[in-house]
């Protein structure tokens, strides 16, 4: 078995599953280049509408493999600071392969998500966790800093800049009540139930057409980024009139009329 699994065990969901948990899964090139692959081979999947993101065993990322390291095979014979880059844009590519699939990406953390583990589950649309999970910006904690993979970008996004800046500096664990507390996660489940409440959240977004879930992540996500109200309603007016030219708006109002469940070709 690879550092990283795909089953498809319900239809419309595929199940990304890392899987070292002999490491924690930790992050070592095989596991890095494995998500890549993972992410890859599902971008044009029309049967897959929505990725579940977990780890194997009791943990869903401890971040970078500190023993092994990282360095992929592009690396070998350069230097230091060129290494260095290669490595780290590996990982760091991963937010915006996540950011720009189709399908949105529900994290179900199992457990620590640190580090670069923190970075994925920030990175996906929904976040979802067990009652044993906890989340740290452990760079800072390793003598690095805290702004890395994109979570200096995310979380305070995500949870507000203060407790951002606070998190970053400090590097201290999270729990999983106020992770749900401050919003970094929408849901607690079990221990053992968290792919369950990750599946429940999946079956919300297949009641929906593919392309209006596609359009929303697109438009939800490029909203933190926009400057005024003004040019995110420019976005929104235009994307919406893109929708409202396919199949599955009539089908979908065909349905409400009809008092039916819709069914969606993603035309």
């Amino acid at each position: 078995m690879g550092a990283v699994e795909i089953s498809r065990d319900r239809d419309g969901v595929a199940l990304v599953t890392l899987n070292r948990p002999e490491a924690l899964n930790a992050m070592n090139a095989e596991l890095i280049a494995g998500l890549h692959d993972a992410f890859e081979s599902l971008r044009h999947d029309r049967s897959c509408r929505v990725i579940v993101l977990t780890g194997a065993g009791r943990a869903f990322c401890a971040g970078l493999d500190l023993r092994e390291g990282a360095s992929p095979p592009e690396a070998a014979g350069l230097g230091r600071a060129q290494a260095g880059l290669v490595v780290q844009q590996s990982i760091a590519n991963l937010v915006p392969a996540m950011r720009s699939l189709r399908q949105p990406i529900i994290a179900a953390v199992n457990g620590a998500a640190s580090g670069g583990g923190f970075a994925l589950a920030l990175a996906s649309d929904i976040r979802v966790c067990s009652s044993s999970a906890r989340f740290n910006v452990a760079f800072v904690r390793v003598g690095l800093s805290g702004c890395d993979i994109g979570v200096s970008w995310l979380l305070p996004r995500l949870i507000g800049a203060s407790r951002a800046h606070q998190l970053l500096l400090t590097g201290r664990f999270v729990g999983a009540d106020e992770a749900e507390r401050i919003g970094l996660v929408t849901t607690v489940a079990d221990d053992g139930a968290v792919l369950d409440a990750a599946y429940e959240q999946a079956d919300l977004v297949l009641a929906n057409s593919p392309f209006g879930v596609h359009m929303t992540k697109e438009v939800m996500w490029s909203q933190l980024e926009i400057g005024s109200l003004h040019a995110g309603i420019d976005l929104e007016n235009r994307t919406q009139l893109l929708a409202s030219t396919t199949s599955d708006l009539a089908e979908a109002m065909r349905a409400f009329v009809e008092k039916r469940t819709p069914i969606f070709g993603d035309r």
